[in-house]
């Protein structure tokens, strides 16, 4: 509680001191996941927004998950006013109540004038949410480790006689099995349709036996970039942004498969009960509009979610790199891109989860 001098003296600033001012000391705290993908968010849309608003903007990390968003809300006791949630965490933390909802009609229009609604891709806005990123799983491999023929589509890498050696993959059956499916021809429009049946993941099994004792699997996003640097393996699933930091900031010779890549998306939400709610719903419209988006590209490897951002974005910052072609949404990279079905593997995730263990341990 403030003490009564503390109020005293702040009615006295209010009379004293135009609006904008007392607007100035408004503060909102936006969570996110740290690192690089912090920075790029502080860079692209925290700063602008406290130049542009007055409004202080502190960043605090977290490491995902619903538990400390749960608390708050429960407690009554609210101090994160915008968060940076995953998918399944979106899904599952607006069926608890425990975000705002989120007027579509509430966010900033495309520069042309196009609703938020069609701008958007698909997916991106949810009822408790507004996706700021497109980051996805893709194969890359050690160009150095073939000198001929260069893989290039997502079924090089189920090819070990065409082009040997190790391969690394995920111990999460996640985006694995749609991988194995797309590589034995399912279109990606199927693939669900597919895994929900037990034909279909016999066959992504199958298909995944065929590469067997070609296949170290890893588990942190970082090990697959050190898993090639190190030659342990030739060809990896990864995550995009890990190797575009791999090839550009420590100049390994990697490429990136864009076929058939896996995509999801990151989100910022309001949870319930922000005493901040206002504030808080202006900085999600600013940081999900056209020019935020495509800023942030600049530090960061992962693709905006709205269409119109993509012809602005610029270089990779502090370089001449363009960065337009490494973004997963370049029109020449997305092209047969699947999007990760949350729901899906909601509901199926415990029993692949349990076959896809046991087959590793085979």
């Amino acid at each position: 509680m403030k003490s009564l001098k503390f109020v005293v003296a702040l009615l006295s600033i209010v009379v004293l001191v135009p609006c904008t001012a007392v607007l100035a000391a408004d503060t909102i705290t936006v969570t996110s996941f740290g690192g690089a993908f912090s920075t790029s968010q502080i860079e692209a849309y925290q700063k602008p927004f406290m130049k542009n608003t007055g409004t202080k903007v502190n960043a605090e990390v977290y490491n995902g998950g619903l538990a400390e968003i749960r608390a708050q809300v429960q407690s009554g006791n609210v101090t994160w006013d915008v968060v940076d949630v995953e998918k399944q965490d979106l899904t599952g933390g607006c069926d608890e109540g425990l975000f705002e909802e989120i007027d579509p009609a509430s966010l900033a229009p495309a520069p042309d004038g196009t609703a938020a609604t069609e701008d958007f891709l698909p997916g991106a806005i949810h009822e408790c949410g507004v996706a700021t990123i497109v980051w996805t799983t893709i194969v890359a491999y050690d160009k150095t480790k073939f000198p001929g023929e260069k893989p290039s589509k997502l079924a090089d890498f189920f090819d070990v006689k065409k082009f040997p050696g190790m391969r690394g993959i995920s111990k999460r059956p996640v985006v694995t099995m749609e991988f194995a499916l797309m590589a034995d021809g399912v279109p990606p429009a199927d693939v669900y349709d597919a895994l929900s049946t037990s034909e279909g993941l016999d066959r992504a099994f199958k298909k995944l036996d065929s590469i067997k004792d070609n296949l170290i699997f890893w588990e942190a996003g970082a090990q697959p970039p050190q898993m090639l640097a190190d030659g342990e393996v030739v060809m990896t699933t990864a995550y995009n942004g890990r190797i575009f930091n791999a090839q550009v900031k420590e100049n390994k010779p990697f490429e990136i498969i864009w076929d058939h890549q896996v995509y999801n998306m990151d989100y910022y939400a309001i949870p319930k009960g922000t005493k901040n709610k206002k504030t808080a719903l202006e900085f999600l419209k600013f940081a999900t509009s056209t020019q935020a988006l495509a800023d942030q590209a600049s530090w960061i490897s992962y693709g905006p979610s709205r269409k119109s951002s993509v012809p602005l974005i610029k270089t990779y910052t502090g370089t001449d790199i363009q960065m337009g072609p490494h973004m997963p949404t370049a029109p020449q990279n997305f092209k047969n891109a699947l999007a990760t079905d949350d729901e899906w593997w909601a509901d199926h995730q415990d029993e692949v989860l349990k076959r896809y263990s046991a087959w590793m341990a085979k």
